[in-house]
């Protein structure tokens, strides 16, 4: 678990490899992450974009921006939480994702809360000795 607060808001990460939707082969791996914002502030903010940093282990750098999160643009009163599900494919088997929300409060002021740096790994797989 990867977590960062930023202006009272916490964003929690749990990364996940998925073998059934990856082909090494094909050089292609997949991880999806889920994602918990919550809002430890005594004012809303609603969530309007989002940034993300993708490095893969040769370096390669992809930057992702756009509108919300899985077509959203939640608004979080204070105490509540909003959790999301997405994917990130890579060309290597490792890498790391980092990035921040724009956020907006009531008042109309934008904001930026961090999202933490989290490992993208193939879990070890187990060895036997003979």
């Amino acid at each position: 678990m990867y977590k960062a607060t930023t202006h009272e808001i916490t964003v929690t990460v749990i990364p996940a490899y998925l073998e059934d939707q990856s082909q090494p082969d094909a050089g292609r791996w997949f991880w999806a992450y889920t994602v918990e914002i919550t809002n430890g502030s005594r004012e809303p903010a609603q969530l309007r974009s989002r940034y993300w940093h993708i490095t893969d282990a040769n370096g390669h750098v992809e930057e992702v921006r756009g509108p919300g999160v899985i077509g959203e643009e939640p608004v979080l009163s204070p105490g509540d939480s909003f959790t999301y599900t997405s994917g990130c494919p890579l060309g290597t088997s490792s890498g790391f994702m980092r990035g921040h929300y724009e956020m907006q409060g009531l008042d109309g002021r934008f904001f930026t809360v961090d999202i933490p740096a989290f490992s993208l790994d193939v879990p070890m797989r187990q060895r036997v000795l003979n």
